[in-house]
């Protein structure tokens, strides 16, 4: 069963860096949009409507006091999470593609809760350097934002546990993953989680990455991307929060995006970890843009 494609984009902001230690992914959103992401979308026939931002608390507001030992400001990101999962959900209902602008990858919690609950099977694409696969017992940092993938699976905090769903291991396929906690390697690799490293992208090419990774989801409907902007190597988006040599190229994450859109079943989109203060001249959210503009529908001929 298929879905007909939606026209129309609506837009959150979601300015939140509580996931994660260092400060300025919470402009992220206001960088997107100075880089004119509305505008580029437009320009491919879409009508798009900017919901505004979802209230996020700073850090200073927060009982940073951790979670199950080692989860900080778990809380307040449960909260935030929730208010982002009722908003995914009514973009859902309202047939409307939904890109949610962060912010720290912890913002995925509230998206893909949401997402997993639509009516049609699901599947989750995961760009990033890193597995997000800690929990609170794994973690070195202690941040959330690497707990996002186990904490959807139901192995995270309860505050962190958002909606009726979990998510499965044969709905979700990584690609990009390269820098992982040793613990948090251990558990991916058992997981029976489909990850696509850095590694099988240099050995194979990132077009038959792309082909394998929609055959691992070729039973679903619909696909939630999850791009975390530091999926891309620091040469080419060097604004974010956690980056990682060794990355994607420009032409390897364009490529990427193309093929999802040639794909077809592309109803949702996180773009996160930008940080403006650490990219200069807001390169990494014009990079992000360009992204989102091939993945709905920007085409070279």
């Amino acid at each position: 069963m298929s879905l007909s494609k939606p026209t129309t984009i609506r837009i959150y902001g979601v300015p939140l860096d509580l996931g994660q230690q260092r400060r300025g992914v919470d402009m992220g959103p206001s960088a997107l949009r100075y880089a004119e992401l509305q505008k580029r979308l437009e320009q491919l026939g879409l009508t798009v409507c900017d919901g505004g931002n979802i209230v996020v608390p700073v850090a200073e507001q927060v009982d940073h006091q951790a979670v199950d030992g080692r989860a900080h400001n778990a809380t307040a990101i449960g909260a935030v999470c929730r208010v982002i999962y009722d908003h995914m959900r009514a973009v859902i209902a309202a047939g409307e593609i939904g890109i949610f602008l962060g912010g720290d990858h912890s913002v995925s919690i509230g998206t893909v809760a949401a997402v997993l609950e639509h009516p049609l099977p699901v599947g989750v694409l995961w760009i990033d350097a890193h597995g997000d696969f800690n929990t609170p017992q794994t973690t070195i940092s202690g941040n959330v934002h690497g707990m996002v993938v186990s904490a959807l699976m139901g192995s995270g905090p309860e505050v962190l546990t958002i909606g009726a769903r979990r998510l499965q291991p044969q709905q979700i396929v990584m690609i990009g993953t390269r820098d992982l906690d040793l613990e948090e390697r251990v558990k991916l690799a058992e997981s029976g989680i489909k990850v696509f490293t850095m590694r099988d992208i240099d050995e194979n090419g990132m077009a038959t990455v792309v082909q394998a990774a929609l055959t691992a989801l070729g039973n679903v409907s619909v696909l939630h991307v999850s791009l975390d902007m530091d999926s891309l190597d620091p040469q080419f988006a060097p604004g974010v929060g956690t980056p990682a040599p060794g990355g994607l190229t420009y032409r390897e994450a364009h490529l990427l995006m193309e093929m999802l859109a040639d794909d077809g079943r592309v109803r949702s989109l996180d773009i996160v970890e930008v940080n403006p203060i650490l990219g200069g001249e807001n390169h990494t959210a014009e990079v992000a843009v360009e992204l989102a503009a091939s993945l709905f529908g920007q085409r070279i001929l």
